[in-house]
């Protein structure tokens, strides 16, 4: 049984990059319901399952800092998975309620969550992805386990396998027959991957090196193609305080003018012993700044300092940042830029926010620190993901990671390639109507778990 907990795990780890194959996903949680059935060791066997799947998920937390904070991140989340132990033998039929509980609990704790490992986030090219576009991330996670239980009941017990089939049935028929959006014009961008002198935690040891190399790349993709209305760079892609650097104020209006456009910008900000993380649109100065909300647990504040020293010595490296307080959107033409720093990927409640009073996303991310990991590309998926939750074109840009262009169906338009200068021309449509997903907020998850309740009850008593 240990050796069936180890490789479901690890099965479950491969739905995601760098193996990224969709269909595992289903194919693990049918295995670890099977597991479960048997009722022997059952709170092993589930840690056992939940500590592969983040050891090999979350290996890339462990590039620079060592495998001390990677094995503590992965073992704090596999306690979060241990409740599913009481979904055993005949209580399995629970097992898809108790999942999504659970799942949104890492999600919101601790330190305001985790949300990384989320079932749908491994969905970007699963034939069935546009239901979260209906019921939010939630909603196509649990479609994802009812696909395990039907897999599982389906040579138990047919009379629970139907059910299931046929929830999932009216589900797929709900996403064919979902009105499509129209767009309201299109918009045309020009994305920077300047990439970092070294990859590491001191990618911006050099003052400017970072910045300077943005400007060069921004500079050699001008000369190919001047026909976009605004140049975005990502996150800390301005290493030094711009309104504290003379020069790199005086190159950025340089900038301005030599396009003629404006330039959204990733840059620190500090004042005094504030420190903020901003998205900035420049136009021969800051015409709007937004600040980072969602800051990132030990990379840009640290949550129990004092015990935190003790297992790293990178901690006091790390200074806290300033959270943002407001949501702010850059306006360039018709388009209404919605910026989402980095981690804020994974926050639900501000992805909604920002999409609602926008047209157009844009993420700004910095790779630089996990190296040549699989970090990037499984963000990517979560991207492609929040694309088709919001309908909203997508723009990806990171200082050396996958930068992309990704449409509201979640494909992917164009791509770079990790750790080298590169850009994107795009050209992408402004959407402005909302999902079901979007309007319906909280309530998606909330309806995820009444529905997956009232199954779980009926399954029961078939059961029985």
């Amino acid at each position: 049984m240990l050796l069936s907990s180890i490789f479901t795990g690890w099965l479950l780890s491969a739905s995601y990059a760098p193996i990224d194959r969709w269909y595992l996903a289903p194919i693990a949680i049918s295995l670890w319901i099977w597991i479960l059935h048997k009722g022997k060791r059952s709170v092993t066997s589930t840690f056992v399952i939940a500590f592969t799947f983040n050891s090999f998920l979350l290996h890339w937390s462990s590039t620079y800092v060592g495998n001390i904070p990677w094995l503590i991140l992965c073992l704090g989340e596999s306690l979060l998975f241990l409740p599913l132990a009481w979904a055993r033998k005949k209580r399995i039929v629970f097992f898809p309620l108790i999942f999504l509980v659970l799942e949104h609990l890492r999600s919101i704790f601790p330190f305001e969550g985790f949300a990384w490992g989320r079932l749908a986030f491994s969905q970007a090219d699963a034939p069935y992805r546009e239901i979260v576009a209906i019921g939010g991330v939630s909603l196509l996670s649990s479609v994802l386990i009812c696909i395990g239980m039907f897999l599982f009941f389906i040579s138990r017990n047919f009379k629970i396998s139907a059910i299931y089939g046929f929830v999932l049935t009216l589900l797929f028929i709900s996403v064919i027959t979902m009105p499509s959006m129209e767009s309201i014009g299109n918009f045309k961008s020009l994305l920077v991957q300047g990439d970092v002198p070294q990859l590491g935690l001191d990618f911006n040891s050099r003052a400017k090196a970072v910045f300077n190399m943005h400007v060069k790349e921004t500079q050699r993709a001008i000369q190919e193609n001047r026909d976009f209305s605004v140049v975005i760079w990502p996150e800390n892609s301005v290493d030094v305080d711009p309104y504290k650097n003379i020069d790199v104020q005086t190159s950025l209006t340089s900038l301005n003018k030599l396009t003629s456009k404006q330039i959204i910008i990733g840059a620190v900000l500090s004042t005094g012993n504030k420190v903020e993380n901003a998205s900035i649109l420049w136009n021969q100065g800051a015409a709007t700044t937004y600040i980072k909300q969602h800051l990132t647990p030990f990379g840009e504040y640290i949550p129990l300092r004092s015990l935190a020293r003790n297992f790293s010595p990178f901690v006091d490296d790390v200074q806290n940042f300033t959270p943002g307080t407001q949501n702010v959107i850059h306006k360039v033409d018709s388009a209404l830029l919605g910026p989402i720093i980095c981690y804020e990927l994974i926050d639900d409640s501000y992805i909604r926010r920002v999409s609602r009073d926008s047209n157009l996303l844009v993420v700004q991310t910095n790779n630089a620190t996990f190296g040549t990991s699989a970090q990037s590309a499984q963000q990517l998926s979560i991207s492609r993901i929040r694309a088709i939750e919001n309908h909203r074109d997508l723009v990806s840009v990171s200082t050396t990671g996958i930068s992309a262009v990704i449409d509201s169906q979640g494909n992917i338009v164009k791509s770079t390639t990790s750790n080298q200068p590169d850009h994107l021309f795009a050209n992408s449509k402004l959407y402005s109507g909302q999902t079901v997903a979007n309007k319906l907020g909280n309530w998606t998850f909330i309806l995820t778990w009444a529905g997956l309740g009232i199954l779980g009850f009926i399954s029961r008593r078939v059961y029985r």
